[in-house]
């Protein structure tokens, strides 16, 4: 494990800030030690099979954040209006991951005015951070299957591409295309708010997948995009299931049928996208994959969904996309709030806010705090290769032709 990724930025988003026409020193969050460290309380033996197991097998992410956010969350909306954003390589060199699937922050949650990056702004945000990743040697731009491999060959972190909702395309299916050609390789439907394809899960009602939708959805088997349902509604969602000719990813989300928010998926979905030979990914971003058990959210909480979606549909369709970032997430949750939908995506149920994911605050530290829950809960090396990466690479398979 790498302790210091700086020797490997040559020239990063740091120096693109400097070249800015409005740039101002932001200080940055720490990318490690932000909160107390888990403890796991793993005996000796325990703790080196979770190294071991972190180090050897090929580790996937199915959705993160892995840019560095500015300390002060009260600065968020400018920072993020400059549209150049720091990757944390100190952060990944220490997180043992072999891949991650990296959704950015590119304001493709909502279609207002003030927060929702249009088709031009998110082409500008990939192309920045691109050339940053261009610039180094530790974190490489991946776009195939054959990419994650010879990163876990190499010792590096395969970096891919992922936008959480197609509403910046509006009716033009083309430009999925375009996206590809730039290399985002993973795509959700909607996020929350209802676009062109479909409903989001906010929605007081749900239309389900539009005929544009379908399009987009043929257009995405085609290019060999794999499709995400996490935030689309209920409808939608069962809707894409049928009409995808590949598996789907839920790729952040826990169980409706253990903490009942609209930002939980039902029984029914996760069942069929595991008929269809789909994969869900648990989440931890705070405040959604709670449990009864554990009303305070943590691994422990988050396990509790792993372990239901387990039960549901077996081992072989659930992964983990923790859906984490280097900064406070709670207070990116309080400057976003209104366009990130929370109030109604965590509707009815009471729960008491807390400051941060006891556990799985942030990618460094994610799953190696996963494995070692495994590890003590008496999971197989097997399972656990099947659940930190191997599921997740059988749908890539066939979805990326």
């Amino acid at each position: 494990m790498l302790e210091e990724a700086g020797r490997y930025t040559g020239y990063t988003a740091y120096d693109y800030l400097e070249a800015g026409k409005d740039y101002r020193e932001f200080s940055y969050a720490k990318q490690i030690g932000r909160v107390p460290a888990y403890d796991l309380g793993l005996t000796e033996a325990q703790q080196e099979r979770a190294e071991r197991l972190l180090r050897e097998e090929t580790v996937i992410s199915m959705h993160e954040h892995v840019q560095v956010f500015p300390e002060d969350m009260g600065e968020l909306r400018e920072h993020i209006r400059q549209g150049r954003e720091p990757t944390a390589y100190q952060g990944l060199a220490r997180s043992g991951l072999t891949a991650v699937f990296d959704n950015g922050m590119d304001g493709t949650c909502c279609i207002s005015s003030d927060a929702g990056w249009k088709y031009q702004d998110v082409l500008f945000d990939l192309g920045v951070r691109m050339a940053d990743l261009a610039h180094q040697d530790f974190v490489m731009k991946a776009e195939s299957i054959k990419d994650i491999r010879h990163a876990a060959e190499t010792g590096r972190v395969a970096h891919i591409f992922a936008l959480e909702a197609s509403t910046m395309i509006e009716n033009e299916v083309d430009r999925l295309d375009v996206l590809y050609g730039f290399g985002v390789r993973q795509m959700g439907i909607a996020y929350s708010e209802a676009n062109t394809l479909g409903s989001g899960l906010k929605e007081r009602g749900d239309g389900g997948l539009t005929y544009f939708g379908e399009r987009a959805v043929e257009r995405m088997n085609k290019l060999g995009m794999a499709i995400d349902i996490s935030h689309s509604g209920d409808q939608t969602c069962l809707d894409v299931i049928a009409h995808s000719k590949k598996p789907v990813f839920i790729t952040h989300a826990g169980a409706r049928g253990l903490w009942p928010t609209n930002r939980m998926k039902t029984d029914e979905t996760i069942i069929e996208c595991a008929k269809r030979g789909g994969v869900i990914g648990i989440e931890a971003a705070p405040h959604t994959t709670i449990s009864p058990q554990h009303p305070k959210h943590s691994l422990d909480s988050v396990m509790d969904h792993f372990e239901y979606c387990v039960n549901l549909v077996g081992l072989e369709h659930v992964s983990f996309g923790p859906d984490t970032l280097f900064g406070d997430h709670v207070g990116l949750h309080d400057a976003f709030s209104s366009n990130l939908s929370l109030g109604q995506a965590h509707a009815n149920v009471d729960y008491e806010k807390q400051p941060y994911v006891d556990g799985i605050e942030n990618p460094a530290e994610a799953f190696y705090n996963i494995i070692g829950w495994l590890v003590k809960h008496n999971y197989s090396d097997d399972e656990i290769r099947a659940v930190v990466g191997g599921n997740t690479m059988r749908v890539l398979e066939e979805v990326w032709v």
